[in-house]
């Protein structure tokens, strides 16, 4: 290859530490949308000696390995984010360059040679004060073979997502050996003779890879017992989901009709549909119909059929959807909707099991299980006049209340995950999942809209994302501008306290302005902005504060000043 390319000097890094927040307030540490943590260096120390003693150095050695593997695949989803226009060499950089400021090793590289068009690399990277070294030196004393397990593994997990081509790096001189500091060399593995010895290091262990395997078997039966319909199995672990499961499945095997409620968007129909798959009726017609979506006039012959010339353009006989159901199950979605004399009929047909078509003289028998959905309080509508008490109590018989979707936070992620492969293969764009920041914006989210709000943000936040990226929080909420109370490290690494940007002096005017021409106090402003911001974030105080720039305690304070005035 003739004389080695030397590598130009380290690009600055002010770029890379303005992604590094320390928000006092919540006790994160954010790097970009990745959650960081501190650790004393010496309970990962404790944790290298736990898998010594207890897996051998063989199996440490390679657990460790694949650590940091995936440590440095993380870190590579930021460089080509970061610096888009930059040189290869200076995109490369940000690797060494976040090894260095998450404290695990100083990075200098040496050598970088690449030619991507022939599958040529060969890159080499100084180490100096390796984490590791000192600490298996401290606790095992000087080494034959080079120790930087972890560290190894980073540089091979992010030379390979960063160029998208395995390539692994082999630890030519350690400190652990007595050299004065570390020293590897990375290449691509076709070009290593032992490439292929090499990426078998990589390799999951045996027995955990029969553990996984255990645990997807578990998974799968788990999933095969859960109810599900066309569309797949309902997913959820939390254990408000669990509960109303657990009685859809018992309901399943009967006959009793169910009264599912729920506010808009939490997956009625997904639970009628799933009923009906468990149910001895599966083979037979499911038929859903929209009360609050039929005009008035209509509903009635929609619902039971007209016989021909019922009415002004009833040129035949046309069934309803009760007939088009019969031996099978009917749904009546937003039944809180439906008119007084169709509720009547609606109650003759669920009491005697027979639809009278409009026009006709006869009635015809049907089979019909029904499933009735409502976002609203029946009860309510039974004191205001809107609904008829003895249909209530005839549907009342077996209800299910299906929690909205910020009473399960535990089920967020599962169903951002599922519903991001969901869209990736509709849309034929992969990604690579969600930043540790947009999950931690997603559960804290008040979600008014439920599930459907959150097939929106997924959808949304796919298409914002470049192909091969990682959704951050900006593509699912582009207002979140995070804490206001956040630090972030200046050039000589010291915390430096994070400001919100300013109201400058044509919008304060305008402000001022409109303040004044409404009559408003700024008392009574910030009032109201309070107010509607917790409305708007149905109710989540941690969303709300964050659109406010403000943090929990401080929104908490100030909305316990706005009840003991109003009882004044």
């Amino acid at each position: 290859m003739g004389m080695p390319t030397l590598a130009p000097p380290l690009p600055p890094d002010a770029d890379l530490r303005s992604l590094v927040r320390f928000s006092t307030e919540d006790g994160l540490i954010w790097l970009a949308g990745q959650r960081m943590l501190l650790l004393h260096s010496a309970s990962l120390g404790a944790l290298r000696r736990e898998l010594m003693e207890t897996a051998g150095p063989a199996h440490a050695r390679r657990m460790l390995m694949r650590a940091g593997y995936a440590s440095g695949e993380r870190d590579a989803l930021l460089a080509r984010q970061i610096r888009p226009d930059a040189s290869l060499f200076d995109m490369f950089s940000v690797g060494p360059q976040l090894h260095q400021l998450e404290g695990a090793v100083r990075a200098t590289p040496e050598v970088f040679e690449i030619d991507e068009a022939a599958g040529r690399l060969r890159c080499v990277v100084r180490w100096d004060h390796s984490w590791e070294a000192e600490m298996h030196v401290r606790e095992w004393g000087p080494q034959e073979a080079p120790v930087c397990w972890m560290l190894l593994g980073y540089a091979s997990g992010y030379t390979s997502a960063f160029f998208r081509r395995p390539a692994l790096f082999k630890e030519k001189q350690c400190a652990a050996c007595g050299h004065s500091h570390c020293l590897i060399e990375g290449r691509f593995v076709h070009e290593w003779p032992d490439g292929e010895q090499l990426a078998r290091e990589y390799a999951p262990d045996s027995m955990l890879v029969r553990m996984d395997e255990l645990q997807s078997q578990v998974e799968a039966l788990r999933t095969e017992l859960q109810p599900r319909d066309e569309q797949g199995p309902l997913l959820g672990r939390s254990r408000a989901f669990q509960g109303a499961v657990e009685l859809l499945r018992k309901a399943a095997p009967t006959q009793v009709t169910v009264l599912l409620t729920g506010e808009t968007g939490v997956g009625k129909e997904r639970f009628a549909r799933a009923l009906h798959a468990m149910s001895p009726r599966m083979g037979k017609p499911f038929v859903a119909v929209n009360c609050a979506a039929l005009p008035a006039e209509l509903i009635e012959s929609e619902l039971f059929g007209a016989e021909k010339g019922a009415y002004t353009g009833a040129g035949a006989a046309r069934m309803g959807r009760f007939e088009r159901a019969h031996g099978g199950t009917l749904m009546l979605d937003e039944l809180g909707e439906l008119p007084l004399p169709a509720q009547a009929k609606l109650l003759r047909v669920l009491q005697s099991g027979e639809v009278e078509r409009l026009g006709a003289t006869q009635a015809r028998r049907v089979d019909v299980r029904v499933i009735a959905a409502t976002n609203v309080d029946l009860e309510r509508a039974v004191e205001q006049g809107r609904f008829r008490r003895d249909l209530l109590y005839r549907l009342n018989v077996y209800p299910i209340r299906i929690p909205a979707l910020r009473e399960r936070v535990d089920d967020i992620e599962l169903l951002a995950m599922h519903l991001l492969h969901k869209f990736s293969a509709l849309h034929g764009k992969p990604v690579c999942g969600l930043s540790d920041r947009a999950l931690a914006a997603l559960r804290g989210h008040g979600w008014p809209g439920n599930v459907r709000e959150l097939e929106n943000l997924m959808e949304r936040g796919l298409i914002l994302t470049p192909a091969g990226g990682q959704i951050d929080v900006g593509a699912l909420f582009p207002q979140w501008g995070g804490s206001a109370d956040q630090n972030t490290l200046d050039a000589q690494g010291h915390i430096t306290q994070g400001r919100a940007p300013a109201c400058d002096g044509p919008q304060a005017a305008s402000l001022y302005d409109a303040m004044q021409g409404m009559g408003l106090s700024l008392e009574a402003l910030e009032d109201a902005l309070l107010q509607e911001a917790v409305q708007r974030a149905g109710g989540n105080l941690a969303a709300a504060a964050r659109a406010l720039g403000m943090t929990r305690p401080q929104l908490s304070y100030r909305l316990s000043r706005i009840r003991e005035r109003a009882k004044d």
